[in-house]
């Protein structure tokens, strides 16, 4: 498994995430790796991030597999690019199911894979899992933007 996560190799101005971001001190921190053919992250929920007692908030669940899924993408595609460049892909569509209720006793681990992918859109699949069991689902479609312009420079 590449150690390098994949948020430390974005740009600055794509450090900022709730979820994701290395710069935003409040978030979650999530960081995500390769592993294979697919990303892998784990993460620690706190008692502060309850939906009832001892559950995981749905909401949190759901930040997770958007910026596990949206850092695939984006990592995929500047591993295909030929020059390396950054290009920025951004959530378009998110879809979840929950399984089943996720313990706030021990960590979470995300799995994500490419399902598709073109030079405009990106299809990412990520399973989260408590221990061995699969809590949640979700798949995310990502779409190409122009940095500068959807950052309004």
């Amino acid at each position: 498994m590449n150690k390098e996560t994949i948020q430390d190799q974005w740009p600055e101005e794509a450090t900022f995430c709730w979820g994701c971001g290395k710069n935003n001190e409040h978030g979650l921190q999530l960081k995500s790796y390769w592993d294979g053919n697919e990303t892998i992250a784990t993460w620690t929920p706190q008692e502060y991030h309850t939906a009832f007692p001892r559950i995981l908030n749905g909401g949190i669940i759901s930040t997770l597999i958007d910026c596990h899924t949206t850092g695939t993408a984006n990592a995929a595609a500047h591993t295909k690019s030929r020059d390396k460049t950054h290009s920025m892909f951004v959530t378009g569509s998110l879809s979840i199911k929950f399984h089943k209720p996720t313990p706030l006793d021990k960590p979470v681990t995300l799995r994500a894979r490419i399902e598709e992918m073109d030079e405009k859109r990106i299809r990412v699949s990520c399973n989260l899992y408590s221990g061995e069991t699969i809590t949640a689902s979700g798949e995310t479609e990502c779409f190409r933007v122009d940095l500068a312009v959807f950052l309004g420079k």
